[in-house]
């Protein structure tokens, strides 16, 4: 399948945002070439062709900078999460710059900006990042350590786990605020608690906090044969003693752990409760 870019127009840049910690969402695109298997953001997704081809067709808002120089004058200010049902530096950003100059735009405003990545090309803007380093934070999504984990499978497009380290690393050595997401854990593939030490010991390295959250189990991962089976493995699996576990290793290492999405805990009791009752 032949990759497609689509330029769209947009009415509105900044979305109120759900997520803990943040007020603002900015998507500078609709859908994500990294084409994660497990993904989520399809599940907010509203353009069909973009949720049917995911990771092979990419909406680019075109328009974006326009609205959002206009809104940063009239919302209160805030912090804006970049990337959160998008990745801002997956390949399109390289032509468009989408987030680089979204950044500048929002900083030079007064906004903070955290932003969520799981690629190396957010090293191409580094010169702005240590510009506004008093307003932005870079998080890297790291689900494995190793290049030959069986999560490549399920991330068939992102950049290696180790390029995704060493992006960690050289943005914490030049001053930017860093974090880890170690998610999605997916049992048999990325729950390994000896990688997961290896992950601690990184944000030690680099002054880290880490968030780790399993799987989230959705509705279009039922329709796929090999997704509801790890759906159906996650919504069985024991879930607090597993995260005991990582906070017992997090207070060993004095490292500051978080549980990504902590209103996601209810949610994911409510579907494990449904899937039993069904089978």
């Amino acid at each position: 399948m032949r990759f497609r870019i689509v330029e769209l127009n947009v009415k509105t840049a900044l979305t109120k945002s759900g997520l803990p910690d943040l007020d603002y969402a900015l998507n500078p695109y609709i859908g994500c070439a990294h084409a994660c298997l497990y993904c989520y953001a399809r599940e907010y997704t509203s353009n069909v062709e973009i949720v049917s081809n995911w990771g092979y067709v990419v909406g680019v808002k075109k328009n974006l900078l326009d609205v959002l120089s206009r809104e940063v004058k009239k919302v209160r200010r805030g912090v804006v999460g970049l990337g959160t049902i998008t990745d801002g530096y997956q390949p399109v950003e390289a032509l468009y710059r989408l987030s680089r100059k979204s950044i500048e735009i929002l900083a030079s405003n007064g906004f903070r900006i955290s932003i969520q990545t799981k690629s190396s090309l957010i090293l191409r803007d580094i010169d702005i990042l240590k510009s506004y380093r008093d307003f932005v934070d870079v998080g890297l999504t790291i689900t494995s350590t190793r290049n030959s984990s069986p999560m490549k499978f399920l991330e068939p497009f992102s950049t290696p786990p180790t390029a995704r380290i060493e992006t960690l690393k050289k943005l914490s050595s030049e001053g930017i605020r860093t974090w880890i997401f170690y998610g999605p854990i997916i049992p048999g593939y990325n729950d390994n608690i000896a990688e997961i030490v290896e992950v601690l010991k990184i944000a030690r390295k680099t002054n880290s906090i880490v968030y780790f959250d399993k799987l989230r189990v959705k509705k279009f991962m039922w329709k796929s044969k090999a997704l509801a089976q790890l759906a159906r493995e996650s919504l069985e699996y024991n879930w607090e003693e597993f995260f005991k576990k990582i906070q017992k290793l997090c207070k060993e290492m004095n490292i500051e752990c978080r549980y990504g999405f902590e209103n996601e805990r209810n949610e994911n009791n409510k579907k494990l409760d449904t899937y039993l009752r069904k089978t």
